[in-house]
């Protein structure tokens, strides 16, 4: 369905999440800076992963990779390690992909329009958005999941299987709305996430009523779990056959060979892994 919201909703809208947000306002080191770098790392860390966990690493990844040409030159392996810990190893490889298309192509400047974000490795429309609305202060539909959480409890407080594309309506007409009433897109987005935040802690999680709400899947005894595993004994003990991992893995996870050759062999093709005859290590 066409989501349009009448003038006087959207700006009383706008001003409950502003006020809701404002009050509870988070204090993290990437929003204390606009360097689009900065924000680049923070944005990937922050898929999929809590936000006092992304606290603990991104000034210590900041420190050891300062700039994306530091990204870009820094081996696979120092990479992963510096990653460790944070999950989704994928987007550490991704991060690090597209460092290297920005330092090549964009003089290791980060791209400056929402088309050429998303065509790099690993970012996609929340996150080129975020990049934009954080470090250009740029009016963005910035659509992830504590944002979600409050468009579905303001504005579809009693619908059910609402989708993103009505959720992101909402979010255009907002952005272009805040800024005409003289917000500043970074504060309006920074009030939309601490606003969200709060709400999935105190109210039941209005987020269950999307339509593309999933639960995320065990991790525990997943080929994830074990993936994440692998990849960490190939970082600890290079050079090793899939035998001698599988051996590695067997007590706590209770790998088979046939289970960890094919994710050896995923992880080499991804560029996780080098293979020489039957040796695996990181990639450089």
């Amino acid at each position: 369905m066409d989501v349009v919201l009448a003038p006087k909703a959207l700006t009383a809208f706008i001003r409950r999440v502003e006020a809701e947000g404002g009050e509870r306002y988070r204090d993290f080191a990437w929003r204390r800076t606009d360097d689009p770098y900065a924000i680049l790392v923070s944005e990937v860390m922050l898929q999929q992963t809590q936000v006092l966990r992304v606290e603990r690493y991104f000034e210590s990844w900041i420190a050891q990779f300062p700039t994306i040409d530091a990204l870009a030159a820094a081996s696979v392996s120092d990479v992963l390690e510096a990653w460790q810990g944070l999950g989704y190893n994928r987007r550490a490889l991704m991060l690090k992909r597209a460092s290297e298309i920005i330092s090549e192509e964009y003089a290791g400047e980060v791209p400056t329009t929402y088309d050429e974000l998303v065509a790099l490795p690993g970012i996609g429309p929340a996150t080129a958005a975020g990049i934009l609305a954080f470090s250009q202060n740029l009016p963005a539909p910035y659509l992830e999941t504590n944002v979600r959480a409050v468009v579905l409890f303001e504005i579809f407080p009693q619908d059910e299987a609402v989708g993103d594309r009505e959720i992101k309506a909402v979010l255009v007409q907002a952005a272009q709305r805040s800024v005409e009433m003289g917000i500043e897109p970074r504060d309006w987005n920074y009030a939309l996430l601490d606003y969200g935040a709060w709400l999935k802690k105190t109210v039941p999680n209005p987020s269950r009523r999307s339509k593309h709400h999933t639960r995320q899947s065990t991790f525990e005894g997943s080929r994830r779990q074990k993936r994440a595993a692998l990849l960490r004994a190939v970082m600890t003990a290079p050079d090793q056959t899939a035998a001698t991992y599988t051996e590695m893995l067997r007590g706590d996870l209770n790998a088979e060979i046939d289970l960890v050759e094919d994710i050896l062999n995923d992880l080499t093709e991804e560029g996780f892994l080098s293979r020489t005859e039957e040796h695996y290590r990181v990639a450089r």
